[in-house]
């Protein structure tokens, strides 16, 4: 539940973030026009992401098991990918994100065209639905509980709205940076567990030729307990673990979480710049 909760709350905030500054401008300069148009933009776009995600889920779930395995292994992969150049965009630009909003709506509104704030909602909401539906996807095979993880991804969305809401109302303010870095360290250790699970799925799919169960963890991920389905759900830890599977997670886990826990420099640098004198006016 863990895994999905924060996949729902990270993607749909991203999501709620643009839109709801960009609604929140439009507010502001009195275009309620272009802002129908933004909230129509964000419907289809929804609706998009939700036929995508069951079309993913059908296809999968009518394949024989051997190209299930494969389809699986590529989904992870995708959605590793993904989540990693989220997580590490994230880090480079969540402090500038709200003035470079405004500062692009303020410059499709003065060409005196909307369309592009439209077009900016609406592709905000399909690629972070669309990296939700993959990211998600990849969960649920690797999870042991689906209704759980479903009812988190749930409430993680859920949030997400109300946040993006209270933005565009202006009573909600969060500091972007450290909420994507907490939730980015989250991710990247459940997208380590993809990369273990995408390794074993792999090797029942046939893709890879051997993954000899080394490690026999049964004492600890025990069959339908709730610290099995935390080791299995959120870190990707199997009651047998090859070494393959636990060195794919190591190599992807500790260079990532390197990467986002390093003090940006950007950050260090504006802080320690010392401030301007003083001018004297006479």
């Amino acid at each position: 539940m863990l895994p999905t909760f924060v996949i729902g709350l990270r993607e749909g905030l991203e999501a709620a973030l643009i839109v709801g500054i960009i609604a929140s401008f439009l507010g502001q300069q009195g275009r309620r026009d272009a802002l129908r148009k933004v909230w129509l933009g964000v419907g289809i776009a929804v609706a998009i992401c939700v036929a995508v995600a069951i079309g993913l889920q059908v296809f999968s779930s009518e394949l024989p098991g051997k190209q299930q395995e494969q389809l699986e292994t590529v989904v992870g992969g995708v959605a590793i990918v993904m989540v990693s150049y989220m997580v590490l965009w994230m880090r480079r630009h969540s402090r500038d994100l709200k003035k470079d909003l405004e500062g692009a709506a303020g410059r499709a509104l003065s060409e005196g065209s909307s369309t592009a704030l439209v077009l900016m909602a609406f592709l905000a909401v399909l690629r972070e639905g669309f990296e939700t539906s993959v990211f998600l996807l990849a969960t649920f095979n690797a999870s042991t509980n689906k209704w759980y993880g479903g009812t988190g991804a749930a409430l993680g969305i859920l949030i997400a709205a109300v946040v993006g809401y209270g933005i565009y109302k202006g009573g909600v303010r969060i500091n972007l940076s450290r909420f994507f870095r907490i939730t980015g360290v989250v991710l990247i250790i459940v997208a380590a567990g993809l990369v273990s699970t995408a390794i074993m799925t792999a090797y029942e799919g046939g893709w890879i030729a051997t993954n000899n169960p080394d490690l026999d963890l049964t004492w600890l991920v025990r069959p339908n307990t709730p610290l099995a389905s935390v080791l299995t759900g959120v870190l990707g830890i199997q009651q047998f673990e090859s070494w393959k599977m636990v060195i794919g997670w190591l190599v992807y886990a500790v260079p990532m979480l390197a990467l986002v826990l390093w003090p940006n420099r950007r950050k260090k640098a504006a802080a320690q710049r010392p401030a301007p004198e003083p001018v004297n006016a006479g």
